[in-house]
């Protein structure tokens, strides 16, 4: 133990990094003890969740302030705080100060701040003396600093800083003319220590009040856990290492029960127990009743005074842990840590009883702040693959996160796949959409009630487009619906929606006694879209269901066997060219797709992954709910009130949609071109002036116009066929030019060929 307290730190510190089976966490925090020894950590940014079968907390204590009038004045602050400007940063906090102290701790914090160059004006010792032997006293005599022993700071003097303090004989009152005032700029308080002790607290282990040191101390312990240096009550450089050896060696027997140890730890306890810090006068208590004063504050964090507690205690919050939670002390961010001891010692004070018949408060996790982000830990979200996943990735496409799922962005230029739907034939995997499957005799009825459309009176082997809006009339989720049976329905869904949706469905249905029954049957099927002009000619190698214009009509659909697997073909237009959704069991997702890519290998086909996908229907102007609508969007400024049925007798969202019908549109979704080169990005304004008037929500490249074009919510008058707007491109207004049509066969024709 020879050397100074920080040489034996870095001895020991060394040692320990040195030490082949020691992990060191530099930088982190254990703010949580749990049963069983499970300790959480924060190290940086990350969370270190770790169960040990032995713990040793040997966590110090904290230094708290002394009660006076006007204590909160800037200049005032901890004696350790000054010594750590002074040590760890090379600052000099002030230049005349005045120490206050109630123990041995504040003749240091004086003789240091004396050598940073700071004039010590006088250290007022609440104790009528110091401790016998005390090196830092002799020096600080020796360098004639006044030290007024038995006295007290009774009030600060100052406004926007301390200028001086008042200093009072420790029991007498002001009126006899005991008082002096002594000049400063600095106040360094060292009002005693309250042991670091939440985490023990936090396993189970019990503490008692000790009257010697003022602090509460360990009294019993679980078993698996131990405790040294100052977290007991003990302040001396030696009894801490032995305290720390001891529990050491506790804690490696408990975990190898080897009796080699022993020796050592019998060892140990007897050099423990001959251990014994030299001689200290008994620190002075916090808090009197010399000086109550508006502004002699307890708790810095709540600004709660020693005249609040006080007057809590009269008004019979006498209990501890009730008089926290009505004053409020110690439930500031610093939990506790600063106010915890002088408020136990107040409140005894006023009720007349012992600090340990009024014990601590609850200590509770987390001891030290947490970031909210660490809390949540990383996203353990599960990871969708669709069955042809290996084929996309073999194909190089990189893949990318829609909701749970992994979709192929493209498989090399977007443009060309586009080329490729839009001259030949293209296939893309749309396993993802959501599916639910709705059966039952009322099944008609609950989707009349939860889409804006009728699906009652839905042919058998017909497809309807459906929108769902919620109670307040906004869009909710869009797909289609088709109806497969009377009494047995097939409804797709965005990608992510499908578990919302399923949940919506069966909300309007309970309660309702109707026969109507939702099953998720997304992992179920896998899917893909074959599209193009040669679409027909590729599928036709391939299935016995007759695909001729005449009889597979759009907006139809029918079940057949596609390559010998049964199969569900929809014929839908959302690329908008000549298609077919076919959706078979998921078994068979990746034979299909290599059989119709085999098959469509004379007619040219390529795969085309989301990026084209999104480009194709954007050439529609068809609406991606989420990407071009966002929480108050309704169908009628989407420019899809086509959809809605106002001569449905109800439906969710109805009365909500016919209030906005009635009142007018402030804002309408409009496509537009750009009327040079270049393509706006995503979420950028829509100006008049300097003046945002909309936004952007989705633009590309078509390579079918040449041009940059895309979709934007624009003020209603605005939304004119032909009407002149200005996005923000780069910062500068670029002209472009809406229009209501879409971009590509506005007639619909080449997608019913």
């Amino acid at each position: 133990a020879d050397g100074s307290g920080p040489e034996l730190a870095i001895r020991l510190a060394s040692e320990a990094k040195e030490a082949p089976n020691i992990e060191i966490l530099s930088g982190a925090t254990a703010f949580a003890h749990y049963q069983d020894n499970l300790l959480t950590i924060l190290h940086g940014n990350e969370l270190v969740k770790l169960r040990a079968k032995g713990v040793v907390l040997a966590t110090g204590s904290y230094e708290v302030p002394i009660q006076f009038e006007n204590n909160d004045l800037p200049g005032i602050m901890l004696a350790t705080a000054a010594q750590r400007l002074i040590h760890l940063y090379g600052l000099k906090p002030g230049n005349t100060a005045v120490v206050a102290t109630v123990n041995d701790q504040g003749y240091q914090a004086a003789v240091d701040l004396l050598d940073a160059g700071v004039d010590v004006a006088a250290l007022v010792d609440a104790r009528p003396t110091f401790s016998h032997g005390l090196e830092a006293a002799a020096s600080l005599i020796a360098r004639s600093v006044p030290l007024l022993t038995g006295h007290v700071v009774s009030r600060a003097i100052g406004k926007k800083k301390v200028k001086a303090v008042v200093v009072a004989r420790q029991g007498i009152g002001s009126p006899d003319g005991a008082d002096r005032q002594i000049s400063c700029d600095l106040v360094c308080l060292s009002g005693g220590y309250q042991p670091a002790n939440a985490l023990l607290q936090q396993t189970g282990g019990t503490l008692d009040y000790d009257e010697e040191s003022g602090e509460e101390i360990p009294h019993v312990l679980p078993t698996g856990v131990y405790a040294a240096g100052e977290v007991t009550g003990v302040h001396d450089l030696a009894t801490s290492l032995l305290q720390g050896r001891l529990a050491g060696l506790e804690a490696a027997n408990l975990i190898s029960g080897s009796r080699s140890l022993q020796s050592e730890l019998d060892q140990a306890k007897q050099q423990l127990a001959r251990s014994e810090a030299g001689p200290q006068v008994k620190p002075a208590p916090l808090v009197s009743n010399n000086n109550p004063g508006k502004k002699n504050f307890i708790c810095f964090c709540e600004d709660v005074t020693v005249k609040d507690i006080a007057q809590a205690v009269e008004e019979g919050f006498d209990d501890i842990q009730i008089l926290k939670r009505y004053s409020t002390a110690t439930m500031g961010p610093c939990q506790g840590k600063m106010c915890l001891k002088s408020l136990m010692g107040l409140c005894a004070q006023q009720t007349g009883r012992t600090i340990s018949d009024i014990g601590g408060t609850t200590a509770r996790p987390p001891v030290q702040p947490v970031p909210l982000a660490a809390l949540a830990g990383p996203s353990h979200m599960p990871v969708k693959h669709t069955p042809m996943d290996r084929n996309h990735r073999d194909l190089g496409a990189p893949m990318v996160d829609l909701g749970p799922w992994q979709r192929a962005h493209s498989y090399g230029s977007p443009q060309e796949e586009c080329q490729a739907v839009r001259q030949r034939v293209g296939i893309i995997d749309v396993t993802t959409l959501g599916k639910l499957e709705v059966t039952g005799r009322d099944a008609g009825t609950l989707l009349d009630r939860v889409y804006t459309h009728y699906f009652s009176n839905l042919p058998v082997g017909r497809i309807r487009y459906g929108l769902i809006c919620t109670d307040n009339s906004t869009i909710m989720d869009d797909g289609t619906v088709t109806r497969l049976s009377e009494d047995r329905y097939f409804v797709t869904t965005t990608t992510g929606n499908v578990d919302l949706i399923e949940e919506w469905f069966n909300w309007w249905s309970a309660g309702s006694g109707s026969c109507a029954h939702v099953t998720n049957v997304t992992s179920a099927y896998a899917a893909v879209n074959v599209a193009g002009p040669r679409a027909r000619e590729t599928l036709g190698k391939l299935t016995d269901v007759n695909l001729s214009t005449g009889s597979f009509r759009y907006m139809r659909s029918a079940q057949g066997s596609v390559a010998g697997v049964p199969a569900i073909l929809l014929r839908i237009g959302f690329v908008g060219e000549t298609g077919w959704e076919i959706h078979v069991p998921a078994e068979y997702g990746q034979y299909i797709w290599e059989t119709i890519m085999e098959a469509g290998k004379e007619f040219g086909i390529a795969p085309f992954g989301l990026e084209a996908q999104r480009i194709l229907r954007l050439e529609k102007k068809h609406v991606i709910v989420g990407q071009d609508t966002d929480a108050v969007s309704n169908p009628l400024d989407s420019d899809m009130e086509w959809v809605v049925r106002f001569d449905k007798e109800d439906f969710v969202g109805r009365e909500g949609l016919k209030l906005a019908s009635e009142r007018g549109l402030r804002n309408k979704l409009v496509g537009f071109v750009m009327r040079n080169g270049q393509v706006p990005e995503d979420g950028v304004p829509v100006v008049l002036g300097n003046k945002p008037i909309g936004k952007v929500t989705s633009a590309r490249f078509s390579p079918t116009m040449k041009k940059g074009f895309g979709l934007a919510w624009v003020p209603t008058e605005l939304a004119q066929d032909g009407a002149q707007i200005s996005i923000l491109i780069n910062g500068k207004p670029t002209p472009a030019q809406v229009t209501l049509q879409p971009f590509y066969d506005p007639k619909g024709e080449r997608l019913r060929q």
